[in-house]
C-alpha cells in the first residue's frame, strides 16, 4: 500500500501583519541601540568630568608649577602623560584644560539655547512684518562668521574665558532661533493652537505653555550638539593663539604649546588631543541616542524663507 505524504503549507500571514511585526522589529532594535549608546556616552562622558574637577583639586602637581629639572619627561608613574618644556605636569594640565574647555562649551550653549529659544519663539508665533524683520536681523548678525566675532572680541577684550564665552554667544544663538521659529510655525497652526486662541488665552501664555513645550526635543537635541561644537570652536581657536591666555588652559591652548614639540616629543600633543577627542565623542554618542529616541531633528530648522 503506497502512502503519499502531502507538502506542509506554510500558514499564511496578512501582508499589514507582516508590515507590522516588521515595524516592531525595527522599533526594538532602534530603542535598544539608542539606550546602549546613551548609557555608554553618559559613562565616558561621567568618567572624563569627574577627572576634569577631581584631578586638578586632589592631583599632587600644580597645572601651573614649573620645573627645570625635569622638563620632556615621558610618561611615567609620577608623571603619568609626561612632562612639558617647562616641566608641568601634563596629566594635570590637560584635565585642567578639560574642565575650562567644558565650561566654556556648557556656559556658552545655555546662554544661546535661552537667547536663541526666546528670539525664535516670538518671531514664529508672531509672523508676517515682526517675522521678517526679527529674521533678516539674524540674517545680518549670521553674515559674518562666528569665528570672526570671537576673534575681534578677543582682541578687544583680550583673551580669555569670558571673552571667548562672549565671542561664542553673539552669533550662537541664531541656528536654535531658526529651529525654534520652525517648530513655532508648525505647532501654531495645530487644533490646540486655535482652540487655546478660541477660548481668549493670552498669546504668550500659549505660547509658554502650549507650544514650546511642544518643541522641548527639538531644543533638547540641539542643545547637546551645541556643547561640542562650542568646545570645538574653542579649541581651534586657542590653537590658533587667540584663545584662551595663560597661565589658564584650553585643551586648544596645550595642543598648541606642543606645536613646536611635536617632531621631538609627539606625547605633549597626543594626549590632549585623545581626550578632546573622547569627549567629542561621547557628547555626540549622547546627542545621536536622545535624538533617535525624541525622534527629533537636530541641526536643521525651518529657516526663514
Amino acid at each position: 500500500m503506497r502512502i503519499e505524504h502531502k507538502p506542509a503549507v506554510p500558514e499564511k500571514t496578512g501582508k499589514g501583519g507582516d508590515a507590522m511585526l516588521r515595524r516592531i522589529r525595527q522599533h526594538w532594535k532602534n530603542y535598544i541601540g539608542s539606550s546602549r549608546m546613551a548609557i555608554t556616552g553618559c559613562i565616558i562622558l561621567g568618567i572624563w568630568i569627574i577627572l576634569a574637577i577631581a584631578v586638578p583639586l586632589f592631583g599632587p602637581w600644580s597645572f601651573s608649577e614649573q620645573n627645570a629639572a625635569i622638563r620632556n619627561q615621558t610618561s611615567s608613574l609620577m608623571h603619568w602623560f609626561g612632562t612639558d618644556r617647562f616641566g608641568r605636569d601634563l596629566f594635570t594640565r590637560v584635565w585642567y584644560g578639560a574642565g575650562i574647555s567644558l565650561a566654556v562649551g556648557i556656559i556658552s550653549t545655555v546662554i544661546n539655547s535661552i537667547i536663541g529659544i526666546l528670539y525664535g519663539a516670538v518671531s514664529g508665533y508672531a509672523g508676517k512684518r515682526a517675522d521678517i524683520a526679527l529674521m533678516r536681523i539674524a540674517d545680518i548678525i549670521s553674515a559674518i562668521p562666528s569665528m570672526l566675532y570671537v576673534i575681534l572680541i578677543t582682541l578687544v577684550m583680550g583673551a580669555g574665558v569670558g571673552s571667548m564665552i562672549l565671542g561664542l554667544c553673539v552669533a550662537g544663538w541664531i541656528s536654535m532661533a531658526r529651529i525654534v521659529r520652525g517648530e513655532i510655525i508648525k505647532l501654531k497652526e495645530t487644533e490646540y493652537a486655535y482652540a487655546a486662541r478660541m477660548e481668549g488665552i493670552k498669546p504668550l501664555r500659549i505660547l509658554l505653555r502650549h507650544l514650546l513645550p511642544n518643541t522641548a526635543g527639538t531644543i533638547v537635541v540641539n542643545m547637546i550638539f551645541l556643547v561640542p561644537q562650542a568646545i570645538f570652536t574653542e579649541a581651534f581657536l586657542s590653537f590658533l593663539g587667540v584663545g584662551i591666555a595663560a597661565p589658564a588652559a584650553s585643551l586648544g591652548t596645550i595642543i598648541q604649546e606642543a606645536r613646536s614639540q611635536m617632531m621631538l616629543y609627539p606625547y605633549q600633543m597626543i594626549y590632549p588631543l585623545l581626550v578632546l577627542c573622547i569627549m567629542l565623542l561621547a557628547l555626540n554618542m549622547v546627542g545621536n541616542a536622545v535624538e533617535q529616541r525624541l525622534g527629533s531633528h537636530s541641526g536643521k530648522g525651518t529657516g526663514d524663507k
